[in-house]
This record gives C-alpha cells, sequence and structure tokens, in this order.
C-alpha cells in the first residue's frame, strides 16, 4: 500500500479495479479542514485521463508493471504479433489497442511492453524511430520561406510534414511522441 501523499508522475497504482499512473498530483489542505490530494490519472487500461480526489491519509494498492522488451514480428490484420528474443515466445496485441502506435511500427522494431499480473497493458515505443520515405510532394523552386515544410508519407502509412530538402526514400528520424519530424536518420 501507498500513501496518496506520495503520489508523484509515474507512479503506478491499483485503484477501485482499474489500473492508473499518476501524471500530476496537487496537495492541498484547507483551513482547519483535512487536506486533499487531486491527481490526474491516466487509466492504463482503456488510456483515458481523469482527476480522482483523495483525503489525504489514503492508501491504494501499489500496481506492479512487468516491462518486457520485445520485437515486433508482423501485423496479421486483427493482431500485432511481438517476439521475446530471448526466448522466442510470441505474443498477440489487438491492433485495436495499438491505434497510435501502429503509425511507428515496422518489422524488427524492438518495444517494451507492459504487463500487469500476466495481462497486457500496452507497448512503449522508443522515443524516436527511423522510418523510409515512399512519398512525397515535389518542392517548388523559389519556395525557400524560412522553415518550409511539405506533406511526406512514410513506409507505415503516417503522413507528416519534412522540410523541402527531403525528398522520397530517404530515412528519416520521426519522435513517436507526437509523430513530428526529428531529422535525417
Amino acid at each position: 500500500m501507498i500513501s496518496v501523499n506520495d503520489f508523484r508522475p509515474g507512479i503506478t497504482f491499483e485503484y477501485e479495479g482499474n489500473i492508473y499512473v499518476v501524471l500530476e498530483a496537487q496537495h492541498s489542505k484547507s483551513g482547519r479542514g483535512q487536506a486533499h490530494v487531486k491527481a490526474k490519472v491516466k487509466n492504463l487500461r482503456t488510456g483515458s485521463t481523469t482527476m480522482i480526489t483523495f483525503t489525504g491519509g489514503d492508501k491504494v494498492s501499489k500496481a506492479m508493471i512487468d516491462k518486457v522488451e520485445m520485437q515486433f514480428l508482423y501485423d496479421d490484420g486483427s493482431n500485432a504479433i511481438f517476439m521475446d528474443t530471448a526466448t522466442y515466445e510470441q505474443l498477440e496485441i489487438p491492433s485495436e489497442r495499438l491505434i497510435w502506435e501502429k503509425n511507428f511500427l515496422k518489422e524488427g522494431v524492438m518495444v517494451s511492453v507492459s504487463k500487469f499480473e500476466g495481462e497486457v497493458i500496452g507497448i512503449v515505443l522508443p522515443d524516436k524511430i527511423d522510418l523510409q520515405i515512399v512519398e512525397a510532394e515535389a518542392a517548388i523552386k523559389g519556395d525557400t520561406t524560412s522553415g518550409a515544410m511539405k506533406k511526406a508519407v512514410l513506409e507505415t502509412g503516417w503522413e507528416l510534414l519534412v522540410p523541402l530538402f527531403i525528398k522520397e526514400n530517404e530515412i528519416i528520424t520521426v519522435s513517436t511522441a507526437d509523430g513530428k519530424y526529428s531529422g535525417r536518420a
């Protein structure tokens, strides 16, 4: 059990049958009343974010999240298949649970799979990933205002804006947090 007074970003806990991770925590004390802790939390099963208010001193169960390094093999249309490179054990995760992550998954990418008591919660992508551009608009001569961008499509189907000098078949680095161009690979 952990006290809600000890909430810090990144702490995982179990509350009312759900598993949460703390994003923000605010402690407040009013006059002669009891202290309160307002926590902005993310439900690890559904991905939804909510605010929960606790009375100071309340205790919740700590959720021990296991992380296993796995390699993405392929997507069969309904499931994404991952393999533990140490044991060669394969794991299927329904594709509808990986909507955002699928934009950056290519064969061979190593990810961290989060599990809670054997239940797969989700995956954590690397911060940045190298992907190939399969389609890019042509740069128009004379279009040289500072910071000019054009649309491009990656090998995974993700569309983003890239600088004018980037061409088709180039490999670029993309941030998996926001899906934006980060640099040349």
